[in-house]
């Protein structure tokens, strides 16, 4: 059997085609942080650190510290096998560092075996699958916090590109009514809109939006984190005034927290990224337990490039595959630092017939700056 012989940090800016606007940033450009595990065979397996201070608290720096020291404890020499485990045991915390270990791990694993990462992530799943997984799924589309007239602009640009799902995103500075209403004239009936508040209101608040929402037969898909991660009560109280859907996504990092929000009444809806729960087994455990506690699953991802997305669109058709998922931040880049992973057409994601997640290597006129580099405990 084939054991880790090398891995390497990578470090990619990637210009986004527009800005990417929320209620608690702005981001112009995507610092891609992506991990490389090749194996004794010549396999490379990829992940990507999707890193974040205000979500996961981690930077480059702190991803290359935690490979090229516990992670390269624990992998280097080892074969593939119970990645999550080892990983975290090796160190506490890192989500999105252990997420992208574990994704070129599980990566590897998945080529070994001659099969898709979204079959290998299917296996066991409860209830089994009917058919193998779909090699394409759908997505949303984001609008950045805006004006109302901006956000019609986006709304009907991206319609007219093929999307039939929207997400709208709203701050505590915006006016989330008028901006909803001037999206859903922009697209009419027939569009499905989502909205995500990402933390900006407080229960009283939220519940006083969604419900002018509904007295306005605005007819939104869901609400997203309309409060505070934290406040479980206030989430709670929110489900029990409104008939808007509410999807937890801050507050959703482990199976224990999806179990607490079922417990609690506090969500209809779960939304699982890997760089939160730290990696695709950790997420399908959230993923199964919303299933058993009767939440529906959305498959997200924090502004990732086309690896991230690639394996969380993998875990969404393995067990997911009838969603509209949360998976656009690919298409907010210029270009991918890759070759292969996804492909788009309009609202699909297309997986393809692939080993693994597909991705063959690092684009030739990407210029990477190499963080680690490491074989074996030495550094090349």
């Amino acid at each position: 059997m084939s054991v880790v012989d090398r891995l390497r940090v990578l470090r990619v800016s990637s210009p986004l085609v527009r800005p990417f606007v929320t209620n608690v940033r702005r981001v112009d450009a995507l610092d891609v942080v992506l991990i490389e595990a090749t194996d004794s065979d010549g396999r490379r397996g990829w992940g990507e650190a999707a890193i974040s201070w205000r979500v996961t608290g981690e930077s480059p720096e702190s991803v290359a510290a935690v490979v090229a020291g516990p992670f390269a404890d624990v992998v280097l020499g080892a074969g593939v096998e119970d990645a999550d485990r080892r990983l975290a045991g090796a160190a506490w915390g890192n989500a999105a560092a252990r997420s992208a270990m574990e994704c070129a791990l599980v990566d590897l694993a998945a080529q070994a075996r001659g099969i898709p990462l979204s079959v290998a992530l299917a296996e066991d799943a409860y209830p089994a699958p009917s058919s193998a997984p779909p090699i394409r799924i759908r997505t949303d589309m984001t609008l950045s916090a805006g004006l109302p007239d901006d956000l019609a602009v986006q709304a009907a640009a991206h319609v007219a590109a093929g999307f039939r799902c929207l997400k709208t995103k709203v701050s505590a500075d915006t006016d989330a009514l008028a901006g909803l209403r001037a999206v859903r004239a922009a697209v009419g009936e027939g569009i499905a809109l989502r909205v995500d508040a990402n933390q900006a209101w407080d229960a009283a608040t939220a519940i006083a939006v969604i419900r002018s929402c509904e007295d306005a037969g605005l007819g939104l898909d869901l609400v997203e984190q309309p409060v505070p991660a934290g406040d479980l009560d206030g989430l709670a109280r929110v489900v029990a005034a409104v008939e808007t859907p509410i999807m937890a996504d801050e507050s959703v990092r482990t199976a224990a927290d999806v179990r607490a929000i079922a417990e609690r009444g506090a969500a209809h809806i779960v939304n699982i990224k890997l760089a939160k729960t730290g990696g695709p087994a950790e997420a399908r455990r959230a993923a199964l337990t919303a299933r058993e506690h009767g939440l529906d699953v959305v498959f997200g991802c924090m502004m990732e490039s086309a690896v991230g997305v690639t394996a969380a669109a993998h875990l969404a058709a393995a067990l997911s595959p009838e969603g509209i998922h949360d998976l656009d931040a690919a298409l907010w880049l210029r270009g991918s630092p890759v070759v292969g992973g996804i492909r788009s057409a309009a609202d699909q994601l297309v997986l393809g017939d692939v080993v693994g997640i597909g991705v063959a290597g690092l684009d030739s006129d990407v210029d990477a700056d190499v963080l680690v580099d490491i074989r074996a405990g030495v550094r090349v």
